[in-house]
């Protein structure tokens, strides 16, 4: 597969996210003040996430801007940024809900994890990364480069870390580019040979404690890539996992070093009120370690939604072991856990319909 063939946007450099600010989008005072008051005025403290509906939610002038947004992650150059959401004077619950308000205009939120929590509050409470049912998000360990299970990844700042926490993302076309380019004979290894990702314990009915896909493939000429160190190396230690080989070990470890290229990294620190946007299937991200507040109030916490979006694109068909659909413009990916239920199932049914999916 002739890589070039991708869409020229998705394949990027630090240097070329640093001299061109069109994946940069901000909100003025008038947006922002409207988005505070809407969600101001229909948070019920009461009332559980999956009974709002996208009507309910006017995102005014904010709108279009949010849209712009997501369309560059998608089809531009994978990744956005968002910055001005309120968050002066709104509550953590008042800041979740407007991410969720977000979210149901975009698309279908994915479950993410062994609770089936459709929003995840991202901070630190003490998990073990590297344990077999570890997390990144629920830590404040450095992690490996990897996808989010999902179409579209959205994280909301509300407090950003004492110090650290930065994040990192690569574009994964352009780190495909690099290996073909340097070894050929490696970047063969990460398309046509299957390795196996465990489900950390998270698995749902029906599901196996791990699944297999080749690293990087492609459908209709696009170019799709896939990473996690942490869940294949834990899925070592499975019953029935295929031991990896030297030539697949020194593939994904080649694959790896390019994504943390200093040419190749781009580097962010988020700050309250910014929104980052990632396309998981042409990019790669990370995050360092942090050292977090001593104070509750300042700890360091984002908000993270997965979707499933009405203007997707065709996967694989090697994807479908983790995203349960390869077909544009449905309900996919995510993780179901262990929690999954009729209230889950209603919710994303009736947000499909409202959106035209599958």
């Amino acid at each position: 597969m002739n890589p070039t063939k991708y869409d020229r946007s998705a394949v990027w450099l630090a240097s070329d996210l640093e001299q061109h600010d069109n994946w940069n989008f901000s909100l003025d005072q008038t947006s922002r003040e409207h988005l505070k008051q809407m969600i101001k005025a229909t948070l019920d403290k009461d009332r559980p996430l999956f009974d709002y509906k996208p009507d309910e939610f006017d995102l005014g002038p904010a709108g279009k801007t949010i849209a712009a947004a997501m369309d560059m992650a998608h089809y531009g150059r994978g990744i956005a940024l968002l910055s001005g959401l309120p968050r002066d004077g709104v509550s953590e619950q008042e800041f979740e809900l407007l991410n969720w308000a977000i979210g149901l205009h975009c698309g279908v939120a994915r479950p993410q994890g062994r609770a089936s929590q459709y929003i995840s509050s991202v901070r630190d409470a003490g998990t073990d990364y590297r344990a077999a049912t570890g997390r990144g998000y629920s830590s404040n360990a450095k992690l490996d480069f990897h996808a989010d299970g999902c179409d579209l990844a959205t994280l909301a700042c509300y407090n950003k870390a004492k110090s650290g926490g930065q994040s990192m993302i690569s574009s994964s076309v352009t780190a495909w580019q690099v290996m073909c380019a340097e070894r050929p004979d490696l970047a063969e290894v990460i398309h046509g040979e299957t390795y196996y990702f465990s489900r950390q314990g998270e698995e749902a009915e029906g599901e196996g404690p791990f699944y297999g896909q080749p690293l990087v493939d492609f459908e209709e000429g696009r170019l799709f890539a896939k990473w996690n160190r942490n869940r294949i190396m834990s899925a070592q230690n499975l019953e029935g996992v295929p031991k990896l080989t030297e030539l697949q070990r020194e593939a994904s470890d080649l694959f790896d070093a390019i994504l943390k290229r200093p040419d190749i990294m781009y580097t962010m620190y988020l700050k309250p009120g910014d929104l980052q946007i990632l396309n998981n299937h042409v990019t790669l991200h990370s995050r360092t370690d942090f050292i977090d507040h001593d104070e509750l109030e300042k700890k360091r916490l984002l908000f993270r939604l997965w979707l499933a979006t009405p203007n997707s694109v065709p996967l694989p068909k090697s994807w479908d072991a983790y995203f349960h659909s390869v077909k544009p413009g449905s309900v996919r990916g995510g993780i179901r856990g262990h929690q999954y239920d009729d209230k889950c199932r209603v919710f994303e049914h009736r947000q499909a319909a409202h959106l035209g999916m599958h």
